[in-house]
């Protein structure tokens, strides 16, 4: 990376964080230029040379919370999800430490993405990142463990929503209780080694 790719690449992603720190404090439809450039510490010049609208830089920031989402657990989804169809029932547990330890460790590292993310859950596409958990790690167990298709939309729903309300209560705590007793206190919360899924 040259002088002035850094220069635009630290210009952009001060952007992105100014516009994230916004998103935890107001709705998007409020947010302005004037406020983006203010909180960032650029002139509208440099915003417009970066950016047509406010949309333009709200879609880069979710790009950019993605891969950095993305980075933490990639490689440890891809050995859990290695030979997932092979393994025995009572080590498809549906909340894995292999999973949660890599996702409760961005979240504490990226506080202000998921206060934004929870005020502004439709324009930070918070359901993207969900989709992977859903389709290729809860779906897959679910129907291992015979789960019928048409209740398993229930099962994973009850799933997401309660670990959303750990993470919430934990936020508001400004996340100042390590990621193993989080864990800890999720994985109490589902039932492991095939609890709770006999035949429905």
């Amino acid at each position: 990376m040259n002088k002035s790719e850094s220069k635009y690449f630290n210009t952009a992603l001060r952007m992105d964080e100014a516009l994230l720190t916004l998103l935890e404090q107001k709705d998007l439809e409020y947010i302005t230029v004037k406020e983006i450039c203010e909180t960032a510490r650029v002139n509208r010049s440099t915003f417009y040379l970066h950016y047509e609208t406010v949309a333009d830089l709200l879609n880069e920031t979710v790009e950019m919370v993605n891969q950095r989402f993305l980075s933490y657990f990639l490689q440890s989804e891809t050995l859990f999800l290695n030979g997932m169809e092979h393994r025995e029932q009572k080590e498809l547990i549906l909340i894995t430490r292999q999973y949660l330890l890599p996702y409760l460790r961005f979240i504490k590292d990226n506080k202000k993405v998921y206060r934004a993310a929870f005020r502004n859950p439709g324009c930070m596409q918070a359901h993207i990142r969900y989709q992977n958990l859903k389709t290729d790690i809860l779906n897959p167990i679910l129907e291992r463990f015979a789960i019928p298709a048409h209740y398993r939309p229930y099962y994973i729903a009850y799933y997401i929503e309660g670990i959303m309300a750990v993470i919430k209560e934990w936020l508001r705590q400004d996340c100042t209780d390590e990621v193993e007793m989080i864990a800890d206190i999720i994985e109490r919360c589902v039932p492991t080694e095939g609890e709770g899924h006999e035949k429905a």
